[in-house]
């Protein structure tokens, strides 16, 4: 198909059967953390998925073919309309559905306990930590100024059925937090994985999943993922998450 592209607007190969993706560089375009993400849970084929904040609809095109369906959610109308275009593009509209909504509303828009999974990749600082971007969408994407941590966890909470599964990409710095958090709605901790930007870096970005009506303990803290090796180069790891073959 012809693909029009609007002023800012670019087109993204996601090394997956030829799927593309539109962003507009003036709103938040998708990093490695919404990749490490989609690729973190251990899907079902019959599970029902639900992307709190689905941007640009990128983790619910990495990941339509492992599942049933996926429904994303989107506040910001410029993004949920561009996610709305990628999924047409990539002809997905019979496992992918995208809305324009406000997730802090959740139980106006979605029937309760009616999901296996939710994924998230939310803002990650406070209003009260680091500098805001001059973009508008950009700063929403990055601090919570339509939504907390507890707003994100309340609607995982509600969507997800018991023993449903939420997965998130956040800071290592807010762990104990998170972990409140999630404990406060029902859902504990049982996986943690730390991500490394390379070897003798600090971890600046973890990737955790919680498990709906569990019981407390038994969390599994896995091998550190390292993104870079000592020479710049992507790890086997990423290369093998980015579907890309060494040459």
């Amino acid at each position: 198909m012809e693909i029009e592209l609007g002023p800012d607007e670019r087109l993204d190969d996601l090394l997956l059967g030829g799927r593309k993706i539109i962003q507009n560089t003036k709103e938040f375009c998708f990093s490695i953390d919404a990749v490490l993400l989609a690729h973190y849970p251990k899907y079902h084929k019959s599970w029902r998925v639900f992307d709190l904040g689905t941007g640009t609809g990128v983790m619910p095109l990495l990941i339509a073919d492992e599942v049933r369906e996926v429904h994303g959610l989107e506040l910001n109308p410029v993004m949920a309309e561009l996610a709305q275009r990628n999924v047409r593009l990539n002809h997905l509209e019979n496992k992918i559905t995208v809305s324009q909504g406000d997730y802090r509303k959740i139980r106006e828009l979605y029937p309760q306990e009616s999901f296996d999974c939710v994924i998230a990749n939310p803002p990650y600082r406070p209003l009260n930590q680091g500098t805001l971007s001059a973009e508008d969408g950009v700063a929403r994407a990055r601090h919570e100024i339509t939504a907390t941590l507890d707003d994100v966890v309340r609607a995982a909470r509600y969507l997800l059925r018991f023993r449903g599964k939420f997965a998130m990409v956040h800071l290592p710095e807010r762990l104990g937090e998170i972990i409140v958090a999630m404990h406060e709605n029902q859902i504990e901790v049982k996986r943690l994985q730390l991500v490394q930007p390379k070897p003798g870096k600090p971890s600046n970005l973890m990737l955790i999943e919680g498990i709906v009506g569990a019981v407390p303990g038994g969390m599994k803290a896995e091998l550190p993922l390292m993104v870079h090796k000592e020479d710049g180069g992507y790890t086997d790891e990423i290369l093998r998450i980015y579907n890309i073959k060494r040459g």
